[in-house]
């Protein structure tokens, strides 16, 4: 079973120039990828009016939530006791965005419920495989 787990939530991007606003955006957890999140966003949020799409470890969102975490791209710390901030960072700039931290842990319990932590390596590759126990590979 494909269990697909997307969650709309509703961000605040911060702007310096024009202060913040609200914007919709989606959570998407898949066990087929499981170490992984997505998430996406609209395309009048970007610069060139495409979509945009980020990926980054679950355990970095999970670490996120209780202190600052991430070195690369993408970075969550807690912001208060309501809210997680996110970083964005790509060679346009940086975006930076705010969550409702309860929004963020309902994601997250919904994804260790179809992929519990440390259970990940269970689901590796598991749609290769059974691509190969049932021919179609």
């Amino acid at each position: 079973m494909n269990t697909v787990i997307d969650q709309a939530v509703q961000v605040r991007l911060i702007a310096t120039a024009f202060g913040p606003y609200a914007v919709p955006a989606v959570l998407h957890y898949q066990p087929a990828d499981p170490l992984a999140v997505r998430m996406f966003f609209p395309p009048e949020i970007s610069l060139d009016g495409s979509a945009v799409d980020w990926a980054f470890a679950r355990e970095l969102l999970d670490e996120g939530l209780r202190r600052p975490a991430g070195r690369g791209d993408v970075r969550v710390r807690p912001s208060g006791p309501d809210r997680t901030v996110m970083e964005f960072h790509a060679e346009e700039g940086v975006a930076l965005v705010q969550l409702k931290t309860a929004d963020v842990r309902l994601f997250l319990a919904r994804s260790y419920e179809a992929v519990p932590a440390g259970g990940e390596p269970a689901h590796l590759g598991m749609e290769r495989g059974l691509a190969e126990l049932f021919g179609a590979a």
